[in-house]
Protein backbone atom coordinates (compact mmCIF):
# COMPACT_ATOMS: atom_id res chain seq x y z
CA UNK A 1 0.00 0.00 0.00
CA UNK A 2 1.72 3.17 -1.12
CA UNK A 3 0.71 7.01 -0.77
CA UNK A 4 0.60 9.33 -3.87
CA UNK A 5 2.96 11.65 -4.24
CA UNK A 6 1.44 15.14 -3.09
CA UNK A 7 3.74 17.26 -5.04
CA UNK A 8 2.20 15.24 -8.65
CA UNK A 9 -0.45 17.78 -7.64
CA UNK A 10 -1.71 20.26 -9.52
CA UNK A 11 -0.89 23.95 -8.52
CA UNK A 12 -4.29 25.20 -7.77
CA UNK A 13 -4.63 21.98 -5.65
CA UNK A 14 -1.92 22.49 -3.67
CA UNK A 15 -3.25 26.52 -2.75
CA UNK A 16 -6.98 24.36 -2.05
CA UNK A 17 -5.06 22.15 0.67
CA UNK A 18 -3.79 24.80 2.64
CA UNK A 19 -7.18 26.15 3.27
CA UNK A 20 -9.00 24.79 6.46
CA UNK A 21 -11.29 27.52 7.19
CA UNK A 22 -14.49 26.56 6.68
CA UNK A 23 -16.62 29.26 7.49
CA UNK A 24 -20.19 30.00 6.25
CA UNK A 25 -20.29 32.72 3.00
CA UNK A 26 -22.22 35.28 5.18
CA UNK A 27 -19.91 34.98 8.42
CA UNK A 28 -19.13 38.48 9.21
CA UNK A 29 -22.40 39.69 8.05
CA UNK A 30 -23.91 37.43 10.69
CA UNK A 31 -21.62 38.15 13.21
CA UNK A 32 -22.36 41.68 12.85
CA UNK A 33 -26.49 41.79 12.93
CA UNK A 34 -26.52 38.95 16.01
CA UNK A 35 -24.09 41.76 17.79
CA UNK A 36 -26.85 44.11 16.99
CA UNK A 37 -29.87 42.51 18.40
CA UNK A 38 -28.21 41.38 21.00
CA UNK A 39 -28.27 44.69 22.85
CA UNK A 40 -31.39 45.32 21.25
CA UNK A 41 -32.92 42.75 22.99
CA UNK A 42 -31.38 42.99 26.09
CA UNK A 43 -32.94 46.55 26.45
CA UNK A 44 -36.62 44.81 25.07
CA UNK A 45 -35.76 42.61 28.02
CA UNK A 46 -35.25 45.13 30.90
CA UNK A 47 -38.64 47.09 29.39
CA UNK A 48 -40.44 43.29 29.31
CA UNK A 49 -39.81 42.22 33.18
CA UNK A 50 -40.84 45.35 34.50
CA UNK A 51 -44.02 45.39 33.32
CA UNK A 52 -45.13 42.16 33.97
CA UNK A 53 -43.87 42.72 37.46
CA UNK A 54 -45.66 46.15 37.46
CA UNK A 55 -48.77 44.99 35.72
CA UNK A 56 -48.50 41.78 37.19
CA UNK A 57 -49.53 39.77 33.83
CA UNK A 58 -47.92 36.11 33.48
CA UNK A 59 -48.44 36.70 30.03
CA UNK A 60 -46.17 39.66 29.73
CA UNK A 61 -43.70 38.11 32.18
CA UNK A 62 -43.75 35.21 29.61
CA UNK A 63 -42.98 37.06 26.98
CA UNK A 64 -40.03 39.04 29.15
CA UNK A 65 -38.49 35.59 30.08
CA UNK A 66 -38.48 34.08 26.98
CA UNK A 67 -36.59 37.48 25.56
CA UNK A 68 -33.95 36.25 28.45
CA UNK A 69 -33.86 33.36 27.03
CA UNK A 70 -32.82 35.18 23.92
CA UNK A 71 -30.27 37.48 25.02
CA UNK A 72 -28.46 34.28 26.32
CA UNK A 73 -29.19 32.24 23.24
CA UNK A 74 -27.81 35.63 21.16
CA UNK A 75 -24.60 36.20 23.42
CA UNK A 76 -23.56 32.25 22.62
CA UNK A 77 -24.22 32.83 19.13
CA UNK A 78 -22.13 35.71 18.76
CA UNK A 79 -19.64 34.26 20.53
CA UNK A 80 -19.27 31.48 18.34
CA UNK A 81 -18.78 33.30 15.13
CA UNK A 82 -16.13 35.62 17.21
CA UNK A 83 -14.18 31.75 18.26
CA UNK A 84 -14.77 30.56 14.81
CA UNK A 85 -13.54 33.85 13.52
CA UNK A 86 -10.89 33.96 15.70
CA UNK A 87 -9.37 30.38 15.31
CA UNK A 88 -10.35 29.78 12.09
CA UNK A 89 -6.58 29.16 10.50
CA UNK A 90 -5.56 27.56 14.00
CA UNK A 91 -3.92 24.31 13.45
CA UNK A 92 -5.38 22.45 16.25
CA UNK A 93 -8.38 22.10 14.99
CA UNK A 94 -8.27 19.42 12.35
CA UNK A 95 -11.28 20.78 10.48
CA UNK A 96 -11.42 23.93 10.84
CA UNK A 97 -13.89 25.70 13.40
CA UNK A 98 -17.37 25.93 11.27
CA UNK A 99 -18.94 23.42 13.57
CA UNK A 100 -18.85 26.14 16.52
CA UNK A 101 -21.75 27.33 15.30
CA UNK A 102 -23.70 23.50 15.23
CA UNK A 103 -22.31 23.69 18.79
CA UNK A 104 -24.01 27.30 19.56
CA UNK A 105 -27.29 25.89 18.13
CA UNK A 106 -27.15 22.88 20.31
CA UNK A 107 -26.80 25.24 23.27
CA UNK A 108 -29.22 27.20 22.74
CA UNK A 109 -31.73 24.82 21.74
CA UNK A 110 -31.35 23.76 25.30
CA UNK A 111 -31.74 27.03 26.50
CA UNK A 112 -35.10 27.10 25.15
CA UNK A 113 -36.33 23.86 26.26
CA UNK A 114 -35.53 25.17 29.77
CA UNK A 115 -37.46 28.36 28.77
CA UNK A 116 -40.12 26.45 28.15
CA UNK A 117 -40.15 24.56 31.76
CA UNK A 118 -39.79 27.65 33.21
CA UNK A 119 -42.84 29.50 31.15
CA UNK A 120 -45.21 26.46 32.18
CA UNK A 121 -44.55 25.71 36.05
CA UNK A 122 -44.98 29.76 36.33
CA UNK A 123 -48.27 29.70 34.13
CA UNK A 124 -49.84 26.50 36.35
CA UNK A 125 -48.53 28.44 39.37
CA UNK A 126 -50.94 31.42 37.87
CA UNK A 127 -53.59 29.41 37.11
CA UNK A 128 -53.89 27.91 40.77
CA UNK A 129 -53.24 31.21 42.25
CA UNK A 130 -55.17 34.05 40.07
CA UNK A 131 -53.92 37.47 40.29
CA UNK A 132 -55.72 40.84 38.80
CA UNK A 133 -53.92 42.08 35.66
CA UNK A 134 -53.84 45.47 34.43
CA UNK A 135 -54.24 45.44 31.09
CA UNK A 136 -54.25 48.56 30.02
CA UNK A 137 -50.20 49.12 31.10
CA UNK A 138 -49.63 45.43 29.98
CA UNK A 139 -50.56 45.64 26.37
CA UNK A 140 -48.75 48.24 25.40
CA UNK A 141 -45.41 46.72 26.31
CA UNK A 142 -46.43 43.79 24.71
CA UNK A 143 -47.18 45.15 21.29
CA UNK A 144 -43.88 46.91 21.46
CA UNK A 145 -42.13 44.00 22.48
CA UNK A 146 -43.63 42.43 19.59
CA UNK A 147 -42.54 45.23 17.56
CA UNK A 148 -39.22 44.66 18.48
CA UNK A 149 -39.18 41.04 17.85
CA UNK A 150 -40.40 41.51 14.49
CA UNK A 151 -37.65 43.74 14.02
CA UNK A 152 -34.70 41.22 15.29
CA UNK A 153 -36.22 39.09 12.83
CA UNK A 154 -35.97 40.86 9.77
CA UNK A 155 -32.31 41.56 10.67
CA UNK A 156 -31.67 38.23 11.15
CA UNK A 157 -33.38 36.87 8.53
CA UNK A 158 -30.53 34.25 6.92
CA UNK A 159 -28.64 35.53 4.19
CA UNK A 160 -28.60 34.05 0.29
CA UNK A 161 -25.78 32.31 0.82
CA UNK A 162 -27.82 30.12 4.02
CA UNK A 163 -29.67 27.25 2.42
CA UNK A 164 -28.18 25.75 -1.02
CA UNK A 165 -29.55 22.39 -2.49
CA UNK A 166 -26.60 20.70 -1.25
CA UNK A 167 -27.31 22.00 2.82
CA UNK A 168 -30.57 22.81 3.65
CA UNK A 169 -29.64 23.79 7.32
CA UNK A 170 -26.82 26.32 6.04
CA UNK A 171 -25.80 28.35 9.11
CA UNK A 172 -27.46 26.80 12.10
CA UNK A 173 -26.38 29.48 14.44
CA UNK A 174 -27.89 31.89 12.60
CA UNK A 175 -31.03 29.75 11.90
CA UNK A 176 -31.22 29.24 15.75
CA UNK A 177 -30.89 33.06 16.52
CA UNK A 178 -33.41 33.46 14.12
CA UNK A 179 -35.57 31.04 15.47
CA UNK A 180 -35.46 31.91 18.79
CA UNK A 181 -37.06 34.89 17.63
CA UNK A 182 -39.44 32.84 15.40
CA UNK A 183 -40.56 31.27 19.08
CA UNK A 184 -40.96 34.95 20.70
CA UNK A 185 -42.78 36.61 18.09
CA UNK A 186 -45.44 33.34 18.78
CA UNK A 187 -45.83 33.86 22.09
CA UNK A 188 -46.35 37.52 21.74
CA UNK A 189 -48.98 37.23 19.44
CA UNK A 190 -50.80 35.07 21.52
CA UNK A 191 -49.69 36.68 25.02
CA UNK A 192 -51.48 39.67 23.19
CA UNK A 193 -54.78 37.81 22.32
CA UNK A 194 -54.87 36.34 25.79
CA UNK A 195 -54.88 40.05 27.20
CA UNK A 196 -57.35 41.21 24.51
CA UNK A 197 -59.72 38.31 25.64
CA UNK A 198 -59.18 39.41 29.58
CA UNK A 199 -59.61 43.47 29.07
CA UNK A 200 -62.80 42.63 26.84
CA UNK A 201 -64.30 39.67 28.30
CA UNK A 202 -62.96 39.85 31.94
CA UNK A 203 -61.41 36.24 31.38
CA UNK A 204 -58.24 36.95 33.72
CA UNK A 205 -57.59 32.93 33.04
CA UNK A 206 -56.75 33.67 29.19
CA UNK A 207 -53.76 35.30 30.94
CA UNK A 208 -52.28 32.27 32.25
CA UNK A 209 -53.28 29.76 29.14
CA UNK A 210 -51.23 32.16 26.69
CA UNK A 211 -48.75 31.43 28.53
CA UNK A 212 -49.11 27.58 28.81
CA UNK A 213 -49.77 27.78 25.06
CA UNK A 214 -46.67 30.11 24.58
CA UNK A 215 -44.36 27.32 26.42
CA UNK A 216 -45.55 24.05 24.23
CA UNK A 217 -44.71 26.49 21.21
CA UNK A 218 -41.22 27.69 22.25
CA UNK A 219 -40.66 23.32 23.52
CA UNK A 220 -41.77 22.73 19.68
CA UNK A 221 -39.54 25.13 18.32
CA UNK A 222 -36.44 23.74 20.96
CA UNK A 223 -37.36 20.17 19.69
CA UNK A 224 -36.75 20.98 15.69
CA UNK A 225 -33.75 22.86 16.98
CA UNK A 226 -32.11 20.28 19.01
CA UNK A 227 -33.09 17.68 16.07
CA UNK A 228 -31.01 19.82 13.47
CA UNK A 229 -27.83 20.81 15.62
CA UNK A 230 -27.43 17.43 17.10
CA UNK A 231 -27.34 15.81 13.39
CA UNK A 232 -25.11 17.92 12.36
CA UNK A 233 -22.69 17.32 15.55
CA UNK A 234 -23.22 13.73 15.46
CA UNK A 235 -22.26 13.95 11.81
CA UNK A 236 -25.57 12.15 10.30
CA UNK A 237 -25.51 12.10 6.47
CA UNK A 238 -26.06 16.24 5.65
CA UNK A 239 -27.19 15.45 2.21
CA UNK A 240 -28.38 12.37 0.05
CA UNK A 241 -28.71 14.49 -2.86
CA UNK A 242 -24.97 15.43 -2.60
CA UNK A 243 -23.84 11.96 -1.54
CA UNK A 244 -25.34 10.33 -4.68
CA UNK A 245 -24.10 13.14 -7.08
CA UNK A 246 -20.32 12.12 -5.11
CA UNK A 247 -21.07 8.65 -5.92
CA UNK A 248 -22.19 9.34 -9.75
CA UNK A 249 -19.09 11.43 -10.59
CA UNK A 250 -16.33 8.08 -8.68
CA UNK A 251 -17.91 5.68 -10.95
CA UNK A 252 -18.80 7.67 -14.36
CA UNK A 253 -15.74 5.49 -15.19
CA UNK A 254 -16.20 2.32 -14.69
CA UNK A 255 -14.75 2.22 -10.46
CA UNK A 256 -16.61 1.07 -7.76
CA UNK A 257 -17.01 2.82 -4.71
CA UNK A 258 -16.16 0.51 -1.97
CA UNK A 259 -16.79 2.78 0.67
CA UNK A 260 -18.29 7.27 1.37
CA UNK A 261 -18.73 8.69 3.67
CA UNK A 262 -19.86 12.63 4.03
CA UNK A 263 -19.99 15.14 6.70
CA UNK A 264 -20.50 18.61 7.57
CA UNK A 265 -17.21 20.77 8.32
CA UNK A 266 -19.73 24.28 8.44
CA UNK A 267 -21.69 26.12 6.41
CA UNK A 268 -21.81 25.16 3.22
CA UNK A 269 -18.28 22.69 3.49
CA UNK A 270 -18.48 19.20 3.41
CA UNK A 271 -15.98 16.36 4.28
CA UNK A 272 -15.94 13.01 1.48
CA UNK A 273 -13.58 10.11 2.20
CA UNK A 274 -14.12 7.63 0.21
CA UNK A 275 -12.44 3.77 -0.74
CA UNK A 276 -12.65 3.00 -4.51
CA UNK A 277 -11.58 0.16 -6.24
CA UNK A 278 -10.75 0.75 -9.88
CA UNK A 279 -8.13 1.36 -12.53
CA UNK A 280 -7.56 5.47 -11.66
CA UNK A 281 -5.03 7.00 -9.48
CA UNK A 282 -6.64 8.78 -6.49
CA UNK A 283 -5.47 12.16 -8.51
CA UNK A 284 -8.00 11.54 -11.23
CA UNK A 285 -11.29 10.94 -9.07
CA UNK A 286 -10.53 13.88 -7.07
CA UNK A 287 -10.62 16.02 -10.58
CA UNK A 288 -14.13 14.36 -10.54
CA UNK A 289 -14.93 16.38 -7.62
CA UNK A 290 -13.75 19.35 -8.14
CA UNK A 291 -16.11 22.08 -8.46
CA UNK A 292 -18.95 20.39 -6.72
CA UNK A 293 -20.94 23.28 -4.84
CA UNK A 294 -20.47 21.92 -0.98
CA UNK A 295 -17.56 19.48 -1.15
CA UNK A 296 -14.37 21.01 0.06
CA UNK A 297 -12.26 18.23 1.98
CA UNK A 298 -11.63 14.55 0.07
CA UNK A 299 -10.25 11.75 1.17
CA UNK A 300 -9.95 8.93 -1.38
CA UNK A 301 -8.36 5.31 -1.08
CA UNK A 302 -8.15 3.64 -4.14
CA UNK A 303 -7.73 -0.54 -4.47
CA UNK A 304 -6.42 -1.43 -8.42
CA UNK A 305 -6.66 -5.18 -6.71
CA UNK A 306 -6.33 -7.11 -3.35
CA UNK A 307 -2.69 -6.17 -2.91
CA UNK A 308 -2.10 -2.48 -4.06
CA UNK A 309 -3.81 0.11 -2.97
CA UNK A 310 -2.91 4.14 -3.42
CA UNK A 311 -4.02 7.58 -0.73
CA UNK A 312 -4.48 11.19 -1.85
CA UNK A 313 -6.42 13.60 -0.15
CA UNK A 314 -7.34 17.24 -0.95
CA UNK A 315 -8.72 19.85 1.65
Amino acid sequence: MTAADPSRAPAALDAFREDRTYLGADHARNERRTWLVTVICAVTLAAQLAGGIVFRSMALTASGLHMAAHVAALLVAAGAYALARRHAEDPRFAFGTGKLGYLAGFANAVVLAITAVLIAVESVHRLLNPEAVHYEGALPLAAAGLAVTVLCMLLLKPGRAHVARHDPDGDLNIAAAHLHLVADAAVSVVALLAMLLGRQLGWDFADPLAGLVGAGLVAHFAWRLLNRAGAALLDVNPSADLTAEVRTRLQAGGARVLDLHLWRLGPGHHAVIAVVAGHEDAQALRARLAGLPGVSHVTIETHADADHAHHGHVH
